[in-house]
């Protein structure tokens, strides 16, 4: 990218060539439309805040409810018609991780048709409510997989992408605030989501659950989908569209970036699936699980707010991108491996759900490292998601192998050694 090097008064323009194009761009970064008087004003006023309360719902409530499938798991595994069923895991999997999976098929669609953002996420809405009807029929592993599963996380994927794109035309110096005001939205209904689910599905069993969870989702998401709309027409972001610029993977920051994402996607996801087995190991009842799991989301918003705000320019991104993983880690080497009581296992949970919860809102200022260019920001976005899918579809089987042989819970991390075998299986990754 050449920009003219020589000083601007404030507020001026000038042209920026990327790939034979050209797009007039202020002395603040900022590309013209951004300024454009016809349009409503950006990092802030009504459209932009209505459109923040409209993806926090859809956040709340359509992610929310994949990320708690495993209170479904446990039910369905105790219950017919699945009792038993060992690959009822699969059905969480494909939920979560074809979400991040499904993103570089999602993206490039909605730069072909931006006309098409808004219908997107309509049908994605309608997709995962008659998914979960669907699964209420379900009777055989393969239909629940294929409703509550499949079907559901094509809805969410294709309600997702479109709502990270519009985004992107509303905040831009505000971004990863206003990123992370969306996705604490999952912290916030991980403190109820998971207590109401439960309670249903012992009162009434997963068919009238599933209905009900289709009706909320109606009721509460529904209303607010007029808001979730882009801030440039579709005719205006449609014209002009330039060739894709993927500078960007020659430099070495973005595959550092890379790679701290796909570690920190390979790591994120076993503290939740086994904090509560952790504590029930330790002999304490399944609701201090749940407590523990109701901090981590409280920490969680506090850390996706937070450190999405220190990325707006208060603290350089690739610190954090560093720091707030590695703090992750401390805290799991530390408090959860040495962790044999609740006077280490709620600090646990609280400083992991603050750094591990508060690293996704640095994607949005990690994009925009390379430039304020809206297509280039969703692409590396959209690679990030791939690379924690990854790290979120091998997240089962690798869990499974290492807490496999038991626990000791005079060990570090509850470790346990297989004597015949020779192998150390530990339930603290």
């Amino acid at each position: 990218m050449i920009e003219d090097a020589s000083p601007l008064p404030h507020g001026s323009n000038h042209i920026v060539e990327s790939e034979g194009s050209q797009k007039l761009v202020n002395n603040s970064g900022l590309a013209a439309d951004d300024e454009d008087p016809n349009l409503p004003p950006i990092d802030g006023g009504p459209g932009a805040w209505r459109f923040i309360l409209g993806a926090f719902m859809m956040e709340a409530f359509q992610w929310g409810f994949a990320l708690n499938y495993g209170v479904f798991q446990d039910y369905y595994f105790e219950h017919e018609p699945f009792r038993g069923n060992k690959s009822l895991a699969i059905v969480g999997t494909v939920a979560t991780g074809g979400f991040y999976i499904g993103a570089p098929v999602v993206i490039p669609l909605i730069k072909l048709f931006p006309r098409c953002q808004r219908p997107m996420v309509w049908i994605g809405w309608a997709l995962s409510v008659m998914s979960l009807i669907a699964a209420s029929f379900a009777t055989t592993l393969g239909v629940l997989i294929t409703t509550q599963g499949v079907i559901y996380t094509v809805g969410i994927t294709i309600i997702y992408w479109p709502i990270m794109n519009m985004l992107s035309e509303w905040f831009v110096k505000k971004r990863g605030l206003a990123f992370g005001i969306i996705t604490a939205a999952t912290g916030l209904s991980g403190l109820v989501m998971p207590f109401a689910l439960a309670a249903l599905l012992d009162r009434y069993g997963y068919p009238t659950t599933l209905r009900a969870i289709a009706v909320a989702l109606a009721v509460f998401t529904g209303p607010v989908l007029p808001m979730v709309k882009g801030r440039i027409p579709p005719r205006h972001s449609g014209t002009n569209r330039k060739k894709a610029d993927l500078s960007f993977l020659k430099t070495p920051v973005f595959y550092f970036f890379a790679a701290s994402v796909l570690f920190q996607g390979l790591g994120h996801f076993f503290p939740t699936l086994y904090l509560p087995s952790y504590a029930t190991v330790l002999g304490y009842s399944s609701s201090i699980g749940a407590l523990l799991l109701a901090l981590f989301s409280v920490a969680q918003i506090v850390g996706q707010v937070g450190i999405g705000h220190l990325s707006d320019g208060r603290i350089s991104v690739k610190m954090l991108a560093l720091v707030v993983p590695s703090v992750s880690g401390i805290a799991v080497f530390t408090l959860w491996g040495f962790g044999r009581s609740l006077a280490s296992l709620i600090p646990f949970s609280l400083i992991y759900g603050v750094f591990a919860g508060g690293y996704l809102p640095l994607w949005a200022r990690m994009g925009m490292t390379f430039g304020n260019d809206q297509d280039v920001a969703l692409t590396i976005f959209g690679i990030f998601a791939f690379l924690k899918g990854v790290g979120n579809i091998i997240t089962g089987p690798i869990g499974a192998a290492l807490v496999a042989q038991g626990v000791n819970v005079e060990a570090y991390g509850l470790e346990s050694t297989n004597a015949t075998k020779g192998q150390n299986m530990s339930i603290n990754i």
